[in-house]
């Protein structure tokens, strides 16, 4: 049989049903498994007891032909989200020892379904960052090693804990947000399957604010199909945040063929950067191959305004942020750091428990928004942000979806980007554009690089076409048969 960490979700759940197994076993697997990667340091805080007690009772409703969704599936959550009575902190030092009186949304909405929640995972210090080391409880270090190399890698960020637990077999599946990528090129690091889907589809009431109009939350898996069964049970309208769209969820498992006859594919020709590598550029004609075969139309695309999304991103998304984190000042919740009146308590809290990064763009963004550049800035990049939109409304007018690489490389070595915040912001070049227009988008494994680490192709739909964006990556996973597992992750289970 197999073992119960190499289950995917929907293996698990036909498992259960069949009684082959029961949820106690295959969480303690995963709780036995989470201790033993310990040096990966993909989980804030853990919660075993916590799990095995959420399992059993999963196991009473199997019992009892009452199995709600996803009874049973032992995920990680993000410590983005807020969980009633269990420490949230947003791997920041201002938020160490904060532990909500309720439930994000999302999280709620997973319980309802009946997932096991192991922990909450190692995130980049209030989701900004594309590698996980601006975290205040430590690096997260991928399962995967470069061939002929000791190096330890990045999982890609800011979602790096959650990546790098499903990847190395510590969970069946995870929540992320995702900002800029901050699902997407980490999956694409880790070598599995992320999605983030339309802004406002899933609810971002009791997610800890990054910026506002771009945050949203997102699933990890193993297959296409596990990010399907996860994405459904996050969805749905919220009443409580403003920015949750009143939509139907189909079904997104149900309706997976990987048929693309029919469809158009979109190749849009600024992606195609200059200094790209050729590994790069060889997986993205290999993805191109695959969803000819099967059956999809690939016609060329422009969306002209490219060039523009990141300097209009990192204009916004700090923006957005220095107004968000305002709120931590050391008097309602989190650090308190005394000083001789309120104004110095106000600076000594922010000095000691902010990071570098996010003093960063806390700077950045107060700037933007200052008087006098407030109009230069701010409001000239929003404009901006309505073209990009505009360039992917005018390429679907033509297309089903998009098809472009999810980063412009595979994992680097930690450390190797950090003293060039620049070169760390280019790993968002190709996801960003969709997070400036708030759609849906995927990574999906499609190969190994010559230094044996995964590589992604990311797929960008219509607004609330998740179904599509879902189908065109089932017919890239059924080609790209990606089925290497990091080398960690064998060394762990020998």
């Amino acid at each position: 049989m197999t073992k119960f960490t190499d289950l995917t979700i929907t293996q698990a759940l036909a498992g259960y049903k069949n009684k082959d197994f029961t949820a106690v076993e295959v969480t303690q697997a995963h709780i036995d498994a989470m201790g033993a990667a310990k040096g990966l340091n993909c989980f804030i805080t853990e919660t075993p007891d916590h799990a095995l007690a959420q399992a059993a009772q999963s196991d009473k409703r199997y019992a009892a032909n009452e199995a709600r969704a996803l009874d049973g599936i032992p995920i990680a959550m993000k410590d983005l989200f807020c969980t009633k009575g269990i420490q949230t902190t947003a791997a920041s030092q201002i938020l160490k020892g904060f532990i909500p009186e309720y439930e994000s949304t999302v999280s709620q909405k997973l319980l309802d379904s009946g997932t096991v929640t192991l922990g909450k995972a190692n995130l980049d210090e209030f989701a900004m960052g594309s590698a996980n080391t601006t975290s205040h409880f430590g690096n997260v270090i991928s399962p995967w090693k470069a061939n002929n190399s000791d190096a330890d890698l990045v999982p890609g960020g800011s979602s790096g804990g959650s990546a790098a637990a499903v990847a190395a077999r510590i969970a069946m599946g995870a929540t992320g947000t995702d900002t800029g990528g901050s699902i997407r090129q980490p999956a694409a690091f880790c070598g599995i399957t992320g999605i983030k889907p339309t802004y406002g589809r899933c609810s971002r009431w009791g997610t800890v604010a990054f910026a506002s109009s771009l945050d949203q939350a997102g699933a990890f898996g193993r297959s296409v199909e596990d990010c399907a069964h996860l994405l459904k049970a996050m969805s749905g309208f919220d009443e409580k945040d403003s920015t949750s769209a009143n939509v139907d969820v189909p079904d997104f498992a149900a309706n997976l063929t990987g048929d693309l006859t029919g469809k158009k594919i979109g190749i849009p020709k600024e992606y195609r950067v200059d200094g790209m590598p050729d590994e790069i550029e060889k997986i993205w004609q290999q993805g191109i191959e695959f969803v000819k075969d099967a059956g999809a139309e690939i016609i060329d695309v422009s969306l002209p305004h490219t060039k523009y999304a990141l300097p209009v991103y990192y204009v916004i998304a700090p923006a957005e942020c220095s107004s968000n984190l305002a709120r931590y000042d050391g008097v309602r919740y989190g650090l308190r750091v005394e000083g001789k009146d309120l104004d110095d308590t106000y600076s000594n809290t922010r000095a000691e428990g902010f990071g570098d990064e996010v003093k960063r763009r806390i700077m950045i963004g107060t700037y933007a928004l200052s008087s006098g550049y407030y109009d230069a800035y701010y409001i000239k990049a929003q404009k901006v942000r309505r073209l990009i939109s505009n360039d992917f409304d005018n390429a679907f007018e033509q297309c089903d979806a998009l098809l472009t690489p999810t980063a412009p490389s595979a994992a680097f070595a930690i450390g190797e980007n950090e003293e060039d915040p620049i070169t760390m912001y280019l790993n968002d070049v190709f996801t960003v554009p969709a997070s400036l227009a708030g759609l849906p988008g995927m990574s999906v494994p499609a190969g190994l690089n010559t230094n044996g680490l995964p590589l992604g192709l990311q797929i960008i739909g219509n607004k609330w076409d998740e179904a599509g964006v879902l189908n065109v990556g089932q017919a890239i996973e059924k080609a790209a048969n990606f089925t290497a597992i990091p080398s960690l992750t064998t060394k762990l289970a020998a």
